[in-house]
């Protein structure tokens, strides 16, 4: 027996088709691909750039922070401390910034061909795991060298990866529906991770930011998706002050960007071949 498939123009969904999605995956597998090799093509050192990056900004950022502002980081060396840090910051980063000109980028293949758009911004995020991955490797090599090792709790980490891995996806979806209508995203996404970077406790404990603030700004502080989720990742690998409950603000902060990310794009996704 044959099925009928009934197309209502009336009928709106409110979030994408997902198994439409599934069906879609030899494209999605496709698509990543390709980011991969282009990310690394016609370069002298190739895929070495994948550590090149993340080691020069965990010197940076220890110097800044770690020699010259003297951030106290408890028992932890500085640059193991600032490595877990990046660990999600930098998937976050990744996602944010490839994913919000995804679209723009792609607008040739949306003119020729019809397929589920939200998978050009999904794909970015496979592409983003390359970082993570690294950044991993250079924490192993750290706690090698510092004689450090897990806490009990580190059975949590994979879990606070994810969570990260989940608000990274919310915003760069969110940016790349954005985008579509106004390319000024394009100019504002970069100054965006230039910021985050500070206002996120990727070289600083969120203690440290939080004793400097007034008490009723400590909540808006924790509004920031990655604050609890940086703070959450490192405390379930070196112990020390537990997160608190302020994390769960954070958490709360990514329910909302990933199931609005998700409601928005899925109302503008088809206009996007009109407005590209």
């Amino acid at each position: 027996m044959s099925k009928t498939t009934i197309i209502d123009a009336k009928h709106r969904q409110l979030f994408p088709n997902f198994s439409e999605i599934r069906r879609f995956k030899d494209l999605f597998l496709t698509l990543a691909w390709r980011d991969f090799r282009v990310r690394y093509a016609q370069t002298t050192i190739g895929f070495l750039w994948a550590f090149i990056q993340p080691i020069v900004t965990l010197v940076i950022l220890t110097l800044v922070f770690g020699r010259f502002a003297k951030v106290d980081t408890g028992s932890i060396p500085h640059a193991l401390f600032t490595t877990c840090g990046l660990i999600t910051w930098t998937y976050f980063a990744f996602v944010m910034t490839h994913s919000g000109k995804s679209i723009i980028e792609s607008q040739g293949m949306i003119k020729k061909i019809y397929f589920p758009r939200l998978i050009i911004p999904l794909s970015k995020a496979v592409v983003g795991l390359i970082d993570v991955s690294v950044t991993v490797l250079i924490l192993i090599v750290l706690m090698f060298y510092y004689g450090i090792t897990p806490e009990a709790t580190a059975w949590l980490a994979p879990i606070f990866l994810i969570i990260g891995m989940i608000a990274a996806l919310g915003v760069g979806i969110w940016l790349s529906a954005l985008t579509i209508r106004f390319r000024d995203f394009q100019h504002i996404i970069p100054l965006m991770v230039q910021l985050g970077m500070f206002i996120t406790p990727v070289a600083y404990p969120a203690g440290t930011a939080v004793k400097e603030l007034p008490q009723w700004a400590e909540s808006l502080y924790y509004l920031n998706p990655m604050a609890g989720v940086v703070q959450g990742f490192r405390w379930s690998l070196f112990g020390g002050d537990p997160p608190g409950n302020m994390m769960y603000i954070s958490f709360a902060m990514i329910i909302v960007i990933f199931v609005t990310s998700l409601m928005y794009f899925k109302r503008v996704e088809d206009e996007i071949a009109d407005f590209v």
